[in-house]
């Protein structure tokens, strides 16, 4: 059961005249896995961690200077951080690979070439009986997941694909570096690079760009080859995922502007708080991106997905995911959103006593989401 959280803020909104903000919540799960609380911030930090001071990155507060200016230099700065991208193939060629009927829906397996080291192997389900073009959600799997993980593998909470391929949406995923079809072979007792997360970054850094930076690229891509589609509209594009796809979706929808809406799960971040709940080993070396923190913190790359829509879902005792850095940027990003004039377009749910996990209510709200912000329709 949900219930809003007692805050001035949500007070503001019975006040005549007083200014709207986004309504943050707390929610109580019927169930879920829970965990211990976090700690106080600091609490057995190595000294050495407790000298580092991220910036403080000053919100924008002139909506017109944002548009014309800050946006663009703050976007640069992110760009440049995640390194020297090569361009995206002009024309993707994608390859279907094959076609299997689901009864509701069309599953499509395909394959495409990013034009740099890889084949990037997909899915993509279309429902039948609906005219297009239609909404599509791309699907962002976790850490060790793959594309199945978002489409088949109905066992696992993160398979959000037939669930929204039978509410009208199409639903796209491709398998990430070292993930999937894409993660190499066993020979004997040696993995091949395909599968070795760390030789990815080691490679990209000598190449003077980041794993993580080339793991949007190819979700950038796949726009680039959806967009090309007669079945999806270009225009309502969501993403959503959990985890390393909860943090690929605001990364996602920040460097792209053709993403239209968002639901992240397990994956609301600041990183100032992570350093100070000594949670940075809880994350992969993909998670990792250069310089940032010498410019801002997270909060001003979620500041470029204002004003679309952006939902995020998270559990209050997510050692990766410290509570203090959520109730951070619920405040900071509550500030940017009213100033777009869309308060409304920005939600946080932060669920009692959960730890690292999907919960069956943060399905039915990103599927909620998606429902209103690209569908057109509230339930």
């Amino acid at each position: 059961m949900i219930r809003l959280a007692t805050t001035l803020a949500a007070l503001s909104l019975l006040v005549v005249g007083a200014p709207v903000t986004p309504a943050q919540e707390r929610g109580t799960p019927a169930k879920s896995k829970g965990g211990k609380p976090l700690g106080e911030p600091w609490a057995g930090v190595p000294e050495e961690l407790r000298r580092l001071k991220p910036p403080d990155w000053k919100l924008p507060d002139d909506l017109k200077r944002w548009q014309s200016a800050d946006r663009a230099k703050t976007r640069g700065t992110v760009l440049k951080c995640l390194g020297e991208l090569p361009p995206r193939p002009k024309t993707l060629a994608v390859k279907v690979t094959a076609t299997e009927d689901k009864g509701a829906y069309t599953l499509e397996r395909f394959e495409f070439d990013n034009g740099v080291d890889s084949v990037v192997t997909g899915m993509l389900l279309i429902p039948k009986g609906k005219k297009g073009p239609l909404p599509v959600v791309i699907g962002l799997h976790g850490h060790g997941g793959s594309k199945e993980t978002i489409c088949t593998d109905e066992q696992n909470p993160q398979c959000v694909g037939p669930l929204l391929v039978k509410k009208g949406f199409a639903v796209a995923a491709i398998d990430s570096y070292f993930c999937g079809d894409r993660s190499g072979k066993k020979v004997g007792e040696k993995q091949l690079p395909g599968a070795d997360e760390g030789a990815w970054v080691k490679l990209n850094l000598w190449f003077g760009r980041s794993l993580w930076g080339m793991m949007i690229r190819d979700q950038q891509c796949l726009i680039d080859s959806l967009v090309t589609r007669p079945e999806v509209d270009p225009k309502r594009i969501g993403v959503t995922g959990m985890s390393m796809g909860g943090t690929g979706t605001w990364w996602l929808a920040a460097v792209d502007d053709r993403v239209a809406a968002g639901v992240g799960v397990a994956g609301f971040t600041r990183y100032a708080e992570l350093i100070a709940h000594n949670g940075v080993r809880l994350h992969g070396m993909y998670y990792f991106v250069p310089g940032l923190l010498r410019h801002f913190d997270t909060e001003a790359v979620y500041a470029l997905i204002a004003p679309r829509p952006l939902l995020m879902l998270s559990g209050d005792r997510d050692f990766g995911l410290p509570l203090t850095g959520i109730e951070v940027l619920e405040k900071k990003l509550g500030q940017v959103y009213k100033l777009h004039g869309k308060p409304d377009h920005f939600r946080s749910v932060v669920y009692e006593n959960t730890a690292h996990e999907y919960l069956p209510e943060m399905r039915d709200r990103m599927a909620a989401w998606f429902e209103k912000h690209l569908a057109g329709r509230d339930r």
